[in-house]
């Protein structure tokens, strides 16, 4: 079952106006577009997604609202470019959720998961070229020493990259899982290799820089008066976040509206365990 992260914080902070027009940047499965397009009458949400099956997906699922969504295969770096081409000079409000699909996570054969054997692809867009696979085989080891530490913050990067090198070709999650775990014994509840997947993920999808391009481009997407409400997973995307929302506040450019960082409930926790890492930010501008 697909829960959508703190959807009522979400569209609180995002103040949906009937007639307006919004930006769902992370469309997903289409939870938090749903969440839109039910309170507009006159207005339109835009589904956005990198990931042409998830997007499709979300299609089916708010098929009900169709008349109310135009729905959009894209990164974000190419958010201003596509709203450009569609006419539209501004958008009332931009919604961005950066958590991983559970479609992602739960289909082996897409490669983020290492709860089953599956290829190492791990790409949102099945169209771009590079996959993990080819990443992993062809980079050498300080390289993925300082890729695995940098984007999954992982203290035990040098002794994994060393163990990565020394067992390639790796083909499979389930054997990259495997390398990991033989040279980083489990310590807590998450798996060994739960930091490498996501550094790896993270490197294939260029995520934290398409997430700069987010936050460059969305002053300029958002009318005055308009709200982003942004929700993160990780420290590195949170930090990136909380950065930019200060320097456009410092410019006076926006207006913050989470002084302190929005978290979910013990009652979202304790059902949705996931969302635990869940830290939202919202900003007016003005």
């Amino acid at each position: 079952m697909h829960y959508p992260v703190m959807l009522n914080e979400s569209i609180e902070y995002l103040r949906v106006l009937p007639e307006g027009m919004y930006l769902d940047a992370t469309a997903g499965l289409g939870s938090h577009t749903a969440a839109i397009a039910q309170r507009l009458t006159t207005g339109t949400v835009i589904a956005n997604d990198r990931d042409a099956e998830s997007l499709e997906i979300c299609r089916r699922n708010t098929e009900a609202w169709a008349e109310r969504i135009r729905y959009h295969h894209g990164a974000f770096s190419g958010l201003a470019k596509a709203l450009g081409g569609m006419g539209i000079a501004g958008v009332d409000g931009l919604l961005a959720d950066l958590g991983v699909s559970r479609y992602q996570l739960t289909s082996p054969e897409r490669g983020f998961s290492l709860l089953s054997d599956g290829p190492l692809d791990m790409r949102c867009d099945r169209s771009q070229p590079e996959t993990a696979e080819e990443l992993l085989n062809s980079t050498n080891e300080k390289e993925l020493a300082d890729l695995i530490y940098r984007l999954g913050e992982e203290r035990r990067a040098r002794k994994i990259a060393r163990a990565i090198v020394r067992s390639r070709p790796i083909r499979s999650t389930g054997h990259l899982a495997r390398v990991v775990e033989s040279v980083a014994p489990r310590t807590g509840r998450l798996h060994p290799a739960t930091q490498t997947f996501q550094a790896l993920r993270m490197a294939v999808n260029q995520e934290l820089e398409e997430l700069d391009a987010l936050l460059e481009q969305a002053p300029g997407l958002v009318r005055t008066g308009g709200r982003m409400v942004v929700l993160t997973f990780m420290s590195l995307e949170d930090r990136k976040v909380k950065q930019s929302f200060q320097g456009l506040a410092r410019a006076g450019r926006v207006k913050i509206l989470t002084k302190h960082v929005v978290r979910p409930t013990e009652a979202e926790v304790r059902d949705n365990p996931p969302s635990r890492s869940a830290k939202l930010r919202a900003v007016e501008l003005i």
